[in-house]
């Protein structure tokens, strides 16, 4: 079925793995013509699939020099700017975007080239926390919509925090009609006592009989995105139920005050945490926009303004093993980047994405909401696509249908659409929508071969989770 018919012109900027994959979703969820799209992109990868679908692909590396004459000779008021590449601001894109009247999505806020490593700039300023600001200091109220941060996570992994609300209030018999504003969200969230909320994924893809090499970077999505945020500072949204300060722990000295960084990169920062198929597990603390957006979207004020409620909220992420493997390697070059990439894709022979959001802290302890898809039901669903680009292809169109609906509703974050109708646009590509109550905390087995530090008053403790 066709959700949204589109007549401005489309560049999609950027054709990766996730250009690649969301191309056959747009043209057969959105009504427009093919002539009306152009793909702008910093190399040919994908030159191929682009003639396969009959669609113009231009290489044509964007910079600070050029990317405002290049876009406007492509844009005028009521066309699209899909942003899916990595090195371009942003933030230059959506003042962009403004002024020419022309709507929006990215799937992260990112930085000019080198700005995620650059060493003139602090750890604070080059962190998620500090790019998520940069781009809600453009909220101006209407305007051209402008879709921030709406990938898998960032983007989905929000629609499936509300739903997970919903299903614990229903569970627990905590009545509630479905909240319509901000306030009423974190008032439920407050209420049913939601402490933590992780996004919780395992990636268990493999490609048998090809191996990690020596000196590659194996992933399945993005290579540079991902070692770009595992060089940041790993990064939390900093919750009212917490006892203590990491000593590594620092605060922003601008902003919402909603976060937390730590004196370390996320690739070498670890926490434990749960999904229903894998069990405990040790992630990754990799930064994302989520980690800071969640724990805003969800903090309750009193009359004065005084923060009285706010959960603690973090990526934990356990990639595919040959990616694991890659992290480590990476780390003992002391974050300098292996010569060869290998985004596998069609190598792929089996294994499945669990992406979804762990609520804790409530009646029930801990609820799993989220995603379980197979590389085999991927790629019966779309072609050029695995379990992890699916998840965030459709994500991107489904944030696509919501700026082209709603043309005017100017910057807007995950957290702030309209989940059900995300949900409704993404659930026949998610493979197994699951939703599972856990006794698991992270003192569950502890202690058992070494002495541990627990907060035993507290399960929910930061300090409880982090593996050190």
């Amino acid at each position: 079925m066709k959700h949204a018919a589109f007549d401005g012109r489309l560049v999609m900027l950027g054709f990766g793995s996730i250009g690649q994959g969301v191309l056959p979703l747009i043209l057969r969820h959105i009504d427009m013509p093919k002539d009306r799209i152009e793909i702008v992109t910093s190399d040919a990868r994908g030159e191929a699939i682009a003639a396969e679908y009959g669609i113009r692909h231009t290489v044509l590396p964007l910079t600070r020099e050029n990317y405002a004459a290049e876009l406007r000779a492509r844009l005028a008021k009521g066309d699209f700017l899909l942003n899916l590449s990595v090195d371009v601001s942003s933030v230059a894109l959506v003042t962009l975007c403004r002024e020419i009247g022309a709507l929006y999505l990215d799937t992260c806020v990112e930085p000019w080239v080198g700005g995620y490593t650059d060493p003139s700039l602090t750890p604070s300023q080059r962190s998620n926390y500090a790019l998520r600001e940069s781009a809600l200091a453009l909220k101006q109220g209407a305007g051209p919509t402008a879709v921030t941060t709406h990938g898998a996570n960032p983007g989905l992994v929000s629609h499936f925090v509300k739903q997970a609300l919903l299903d614990i209030a229903r569970d627990t018999g905590h009545a509630t009609a479905v909240p319509a504003t901000r306030e009423g969200w974190a008032s439920l969230a407050r209420d049913l006592g939601v402490k933590v909320i992780h996004i919780a994924e395992r990636d268990t893809q493999v490609a048998a009989g090809r191996p990690k090499k020596r000196g590659e970077f194996v992933n399945t999505w993005s290579i540079d995105g991902f070692t770009g945020e595992g060089c940041q500072p790993a990064e939390l949204g900093w919750g009212t139920h917490e006892k203590a300060m990491p000593a590594d722990g620092m605060r922003h000295d601008f902003g919402s005050d909603a976060a937390i960084y730590l004196m370390r990169p996320g690739a070498s920062t670890r926490v434990r945490s749960w999904t229903p198929l894998e069990g405990p597990m040790h992630s990754f603390l990799i930064t994302h926009n989520e980690s800071i957006s969640i724990a805003d979207y969800y903090t309750v004020r009193d009359a004065s303004g005084a923060v009285v409620y706010r959960p603690t909220a973090h990526y934990a992420y356990h990639p595919c093993d040959d990616a694991v493997l890659s992290v480590h390697e990476f780390a003992g070059r002391n974050w300098a980047l292996q010569e060869e990439k290998r985004l596998m894709m069609e190598e792929i022979t089996s294994g499945m994405d669990e992406l979804g959001v762990l609520l804790m802290g409530h009646r029930k302890g801990a609820y799993w909401y989220g995603s379980r898809l197979t590389i085999e039901e991927a790629r019966a669903l779309v072609p050029h696509n695995n379990a992890t680009s699916l998840q965030v292809c459709v994500a991107v169109l489904a944030g696509m249908v919501y700026a082209i609906e709603n043309p005017n509703a100017g910057v807007l974050e995950a957290d702030e659409l309209d989940h059900a109708r995300a949900l409704e646009i993404c659930f026949p590509y998610l493979g197994e929508m699951a939703g599972v109550y856990s006794d698991w905390t992270p003192l569950t087995g502890r202690g058992a071969l070494f002495p541990e530090e627990v907060d035993t008053t507290c399960p929910w403790q930061f300090a409880n989770f982090r593996v050190v």
